[in-house]
């Protein structure tokens, strides 16, 4: 199995609270998860080959150079995108789990996918387009 490359990196006010939900709603693994009295100092979820950090908001340099959603109108400035295997059965579980829907499964001319907001207001979608599968354009 081959690893990706590049992993996302989250911030939570809540981190372990993130951590139940994206674990219990998008069926995240815990890799690791380093945290003391609440705080979540790092933590390693996979996703399939897929890998995201997340860690607890704090006050630090990193920090000053971020903004929750909730602090910028519900706001994104990125969001992952997730391939799965079985779309339609995977936006079921994901709506059976009471996450909020963004945007609904829709098919496009390169793929079915919808969009969810987690609880802190971050963006995930999903799809069942596998970028890898695609030509490149050289």
């Amino acid at each position: 199995m081959s690893f990706a490359n590049i992993i996302p990196a989250l911030r939570y006010k809540d981190a372990l609270k993130a951590i139940e939900w994206l674990c219990d709603t998008l069926g995240f693994k815990r890799h690791v998860v380093f945290e003391s009295d609440g705080i979540v100092h790092h933590a390693e979820l996979t996703f399939g080959n897929g890998m995201i950090m997340v860690g607890s908001s704090r006050e630090g340099p990193f920090d000053a150079l971020t903004k929750m959603p909730a602090e910028i109108g519900n706001y994104n400035t990125q969001s992952p995108y997730l391939f799965v295997d079985d779309l339609d059965s995977f936006y079921n579980q994901v709506k059976r789990k009471g996450a909020e829907i963004v945007l609904p499964l829709k098919v496009e001319p390169h793929g079915s996918g919808f969009t969810c907001r987690d609880p802190e207001g971050h963006l995930w979608s999903f799809g069942d387009m596998n970028p890898w599968n695609n030509k490149p354009n050289i």
